[in-house]
């Protein structure tokens, strides 16, 4: 079976090489760290420790691995971790918040590769995060018997959906090589379950995302995003910072149109916009330069403008805890559209910020229900409700700090999934050793 899908993946890259090619050329994207994903040759240095392999898709799913690698390490003092990343930014991400530990690229999902790779970072267990599932690469795991958990699990409705009408092939391919799936939700248990996955290898652990949000303001990311930035706190009334999180097209539109019409009724409103996707800051600053709002990128900002503008696009990796940090209200990316199933309301929860979304978070169904069913979140139909819910949090300041307060009292009592998975990797790799 690896061999049919290692034609497949050929086949699939000589078919879409030419796509690849210019975005390769246009974005930067794909060059990096080729050998290492095409053939697998990493570079870990030699070790007689137990080591455990955590990996994560992009940068998301780094933050949220941020949390259980810290709590991993304070445990086991004396494993060696590895983590690995697909993308550029996950990578550069991961060197930034794993800087004394090995970071490689993870391979390409052909057999010779991920092969190579496990035997050279020799893993006791291998935790990926929440649902990067490949079927060489949990063959090759499987061939060498190193158990793999899933941790912070989640299967959104339009994965499962896809998932029912091959249910046969993924049980045979994918699910029977993975030890243990901790997921977040019964909800996602459930869909497991139907799915044909065995009740012994389900765990529900709860989502790690509310562990990680700390919901400290006082950083000194912040305190210098803050002077940057020219946020002023000096009293109550002085401005009213509104982030835009993770967006993706058309959010950007929908809300500089929005931001134009609020800002002439409270002019004390300021915007940060922070796009999902690095490669797309050069074409959101067009954006914004052809709305008429004076902005400025904050990569080119080192010292504080002369007049703070109405608009910052924040087009640097790893600062968007910091400007959540700032926030007086937000709102969360991805909800809009109905293709992307929404971004993490639950970083702006925990630092008590209230967060308005679209319809569309079936990525974190669980968490915005809570939020919004507590009175901790608003949740608009359309882009055409998102002004009118802005608007009325920013009339009345009131009801915007008790929906603050509400949404971090409830990221609290749901934190703790951190120490569950724990329990669920040590329960596997005491098993393996």
């Amino acid at each position: 079976m690896r061999f049919l899908f290692d034609l497949l993946y050929l086949f699939a890259g000589a078919l879409l090489s030419p796509w690849l090619t210019l975005r390769a050329v246009r974005t930067g994207r794909y060059r990096q760290h080729l050998a290492a994903k095409l053939l697998g040759n990493v570079d870990v240095p030699p070790t007689t420790a137990r080591t455990v392999w955590f990996h994560g898709v992009s940068v998301g799913e780094i933050h949220l691995l941020v949390t259980l690698v810290s709590a991993f390490r304070k445990r086991h003092p004396d494993w060696r971790v590895v983590v690995s990343s697909t993308t550029d930014t996950g990578l550069a991400e991961a060197r930034s918040k794993f800087p004394d530990l090995v970071v490689i690229a993870y391979p390409f999902d052909f057999s010779w590769a991920c092969g190579e790779a496990l035997d050279r970072v020799k893993p006791t267990v291998v935790v990926l995060a929440e649902s990067e599932l490949w079927p060489n690469f949990l063959a090759a795991a499987g061939e060498r018997r190193i158990p793999v958990v899933v941790a912070n699990g989640r299967i959104s409705p339009r994965t499962f959906a896809r998932m029912k009408r091959v249910k046969s092939l993924l049980k045979r391919v994918l699910f029977r090589h993975v030890t243990t799936f901790a997921m977040q939700t019964e909800e996602y248990a459930e869909r497991l379950r139907q799915l044909g996955v065995s009740e012994r290898q389900i765990r529900v652990t709860g989502s790690v995302k509310f562990d990680g949000a700390t919901g400290e303001r006082d950083t000194s990311k912040g305190r210098e995003l803050a002077r940057v930035l020219s946020v002023s706190r000096e009293t109550e009334a002085s401005e009213i910072l509104f982030v835009a999180g993770s967006t993706h097209a058309p959010e950007e539109s929908i809300l500089l149109g929005v931001f134009a019409k609020l800002r002439a009724t409270f002019p004390q409103l300021r915007l940060i916009l922070v796009p999902r996707h690095p490669d797309r800051f050069n074409e959101v600053a067009e954006l914004i330069q052809k709305s008429g709002l004076s902005f400025a990128r904050r990569s080119q900002l080192t010292d504080p403008p002369d007049m703070p503008p109405p608009v910052v696009l924040l087009d640097t990796v790893g600062e968007l805890g910091a400007a959540w940090g700032l926030a007086d209200l937000g709102f969360t990316g991805g909800s809009l559209d109905g293709k992307r199933g929404g971004q993490s309301m639950i970083e702006p929860a925990g630092f008590g910020v209230p967060v308005v979304f679209g319809p569309h978070v079936w990525n974190f169904g669980d968490a915005a229900r809570m939020l919004v069913d507590a009175g901790g979140a608003i949740k608009v139909k359309s882009a055409d409700e998102l002004e009118g819910a802005l608007a009325g949090l920013l009339i009345d300041p009131h009801t915007r700090h008790q929906m603050g307060a509400i949404a971090q009292r409830l990221v609290r009592e749901q934190q703790g999934a951190t120490e569950r998975t724990l329990e669920v990797i040590d329960g596997v790799a005491s098993r393996a050793a």
